[in-house]
């Protein structure tokens, strides 16, 4: 668990199912996971940090080990109405939608491209914004990649779609890029995610 900002701290674990190491946050001020993983140690440090309240997910397919966070401390878990259907199995995932403004003052903004309910959350009070699978970071200090072509149905109109949203996104005012499949990016984030967007 390392806190890389005022306020948010960040960890990685492997993904029991994809077997890579996957990356999530939690801002314990708003007690506010997002697309939580367990880590490695347990759940137990969360309990000492003030228990989370709310999970945010920034796609369907990043319910992780929500689970167990609902089982032990009665998180409620969130994901854009978009994303519903993914959740058959009885899992209490309550939607919201694109434009909404959740507890924490969170904004809710639309992706999309590689699937329709891909989300970013926008987080005024920390400078940070968080994505979900467009974008991503193979290793620690590289550069901001897209998925490989094989996870896109239409790889070049995808990557269009994208860096369209994500123009949009890097006219928002945040320091941090916060990624899902990555390490963050602290301080720099929009420019990288604004060069990103204007990349061929």
């Amino acid at each position: 668990m390392n806190e890389i900002a005022p306020g948010i701290w960040h960890w990685a674990a492997p993904h029991p199912r994809i077997e890579i190491r996957v990356h999530s946050y939690y801002l314990p001020a708003e007690r506010t996971l997002i697309d939580p993983i367990a880590p490695p140690d347990g759940l137990d440090w969360f309990a000492e940090h003030g228990p989370p309240e709310q999970i945010l997910l920034t796609n369907r397919h990043h319910y992780r080990s929500s689970g167990e966070f609902v089982e032990r401390f009665g998180a409620s878990v969130g994901c854009v109405r978009e994303g519903l259907h993914e959740f058959e199995q009885g899992e209490p995932v309550q939607p919201f939608d694109f434009g909404d403004e959740l507890p924490g003052g969170i904004v809710v903004h639309e992706v999309g491209a590689i699937c329709p309910d891909e989300s970013a959350l926008y987080m005024p009070a920390y400078r940070a914004l968080a994505v979900a699978d467009g974008a991503v970071r193979w290793e620690e200090g590289g550069a901001l990649a897209f998925v490989p072509d094989f996870l896109m149905d239409q790889p070049e109109r995808t990557k269009e779609g994208l860096r369209e949203a994500y123009g949009r996104l890097a006219e928002l005012d945040f320091d941090h890029l916060l990624l899902a499949h990555g390490e963050p990016f602290v301080g720099s984030g929009r420019e990288v995610l604004r060069a990103f967007a204007a990349s061929a």
